[in-house]
This record gives structure tokens, sequence and C-alpha cells, in this order.
């Protein structure tokens, strides 16, 4: 069962965040691809990490639709994520050669899109360690 870090949740519960449903559905989702991978706060919002962060929510002021940032880490280390991580469904928007957005319209579009996020998570945690 995946456990919610209660500092994480105090902190959107404190924002009173409007995608809170869909934020939960995607903390539950991230939590669950490996046991390694740990929750916290960081650029003052739900954030993941396996040793380096690797992947950000929505932060209290991005409330138009849920969203994750994926990255290799707080600072650029020049790695190419690019064209290392199979993404079939084309969720994954490039904002760089180490960083990727995805976002998703509500919390149907996150359980439609669940194994191919689950897969792309498990494979960006690979690569990046």
């Amino acid at each position: 069962m995946v456990r919610f870090d209660p500092v994480v949740s105090a902190l959107l519960d404190a924002n009173k965040h409007p995608l809170r449903r869909e934020i939960d559905q995607l903390r539950t989702i991230i939590l669950g691809v490996d046991k390694s991978i740990e929750e916290g706060v960081k650029w003052n919002t739900a954030s993941f990490k396996t040793g380096e962060w690797f992947a950000t929510l929505n932060g209290p002021k991005h409330i138009k639709e849920p969203m994750i940032i994926l990255h290799a880490g707080a600072k650029a280390k020049g790695i190419v994520l690019k064209d290392r991580i199979a993404d079939p469904q084309s969720l994954i928007k490039w904002l760089g050669n180490d960083r990727g957005q995805i976002t998703f319209k509500d919390s149907t579009d996150i359980k439609t899109k669940q194994k191919a996020l689950q897969a792309i998570i498990g494979a960006w945690i690979t690569t990046i360690r």
C-alpha cells in the first residue's frame, strides 16, 4: 500500500489545491512504480526522488490541469533522456534533453494513461540512476 508523506499532504491541505483529487491520484501512481521512490516537498510542491529528485507535480499556483514535470535532478547534469525514454503514446512534451512535461485533462484521463505513465516513470528512474 502506498503511503503519502504527511508533510506533502499538509502542504496540499494548506493550499486547498483545486486539483487535489488528481494530484493524489498521480502521487499514488508514481509512488507505486518502485519501492525506492520517496515523496517530499521540493520547489514548494509534491516532488519525488530515488536519491535524486526526478519529478514534480503541480504547485499551488499551477491549477489549469494535472501536470508532472520530469527532470534529472535539481541541477542540470547534461544527461540526455529525450531519445532514451520509450513513450509510445507521446505523453511527454520535451522541454529539453533532460526535462519533460506530462499533462492530463482530468482524473479520467489520468486513469486511462496510468499504465503508460507507470512505464515512463519506471524507465525514467532507471535511466537517471
